[in-house]
């Protein structure tokens, strides 16, 4: 037993010290303060947020799955790092899966693309060159049909004649043909008359021809007809050899 104070050892039972003075009862222990650390809130990680978002969008657009796996990675870093005060571990986690995911359907993507794209412009150019071919057809039997009405006058070289809402048809508005067709774009295709004839040098003539109006894109052959109503085509879409030396279409 010694003394609490200045350590001198003590006999058994001695209830102060022969030096000090001092008790020699055990003096209970002061409770030393607790540390209190600094209370800091916790917050949702920008960066989190930002690599779930991308993430998402990265599903449809290949860099934003890239900048979703950036910043998923250094998310995660930066709340590993902050010792509880930033949180959003799982967003990043789930930013990283979609930027993956995102980067591993490019390639699937592409392929599709790749194969659907072209059929979806064929599809869209045999659709103009049909719808093509019947205007030529409608503008045929629309000269024949003005010619009949307006004897004397014979064919028109003018697409416009050929149109007109009004209720009474007359030499400038026939009401045959719809003001699409006669500002002479339609389908992807040109269409123009020319070449006309007038009866008093004969019996009257005219020629129509369609063609692209961006070849490859909007169509690839062009079509023509005259008086005779034929309608024919050429395959390279060119009008000219389409009059001279045209298939002709049944």
């Amino acid at each position: 037993m010694v003394c609490p104070r200045c350590g001198v050892p003590l006999a058994d039972g001695s209830l102060f010290c022969d030096r000090c003075g001092a008790s020699a009862a055990v003096q209970p222990m002061t409770a030393q303060p607790a540390t209190v650390m600094a209370a800091f809130p916790e917050k949702t990680s920008g960066k989190a947020w930002g690599s779930l978002i991308t993430g998402i969008f990265g599903l449809l657009l290949f860099p934003a799955a890239i900048v979703a796996i950036v910043l998923g990675h250094v998310s995660r870093a930066e709340i590993r790092r902050s010792s509880g005060r930033l949180q959003g571990d799982g967003m990043a986690l789930g930013g990283l899966v979609l930027g993956y995911v995102g980067i591993a359907f490019i390639p699937l993507i592409l392929i599709l693309a790749a194969i659907v794209i072209p059929n979806v412009l064929r599809a869209r150019i045999v659709a103009n060159e049909t719808s093509a071919f019947h205007a030529v057809r409608t503008i045929t039997t629309a000269e024949v049909t003005y010619y009949l009405a307006n004897p004397g006058v014979g064919y028109t070289c003018t697409l416009s004649d050929l149109s007109g809402n009004e209720r009474v048809s007359s030499v400038a508005k026939a009401r045959l043909i719809d003001d699409t067709l006669a500002s002479g774009t339609k389908y992807g295709y040109q269409f123009v008359l020319q070449n006309c004839i007038r009866p008093e040098k004969g019996e009257g003539s005219y020629q129509v021809v369609a063609y692209p109006v961006s070849r490859n894109q909007t169509g690839v052959k062009a079509f023509c007809s005259d008086e005779t109503g034929v309608v024919r085509l050429d395959n390279n879409g060119s009008p000219d050899e389409c009059l001279a030396h045209g298939e002709r279409m049944p």
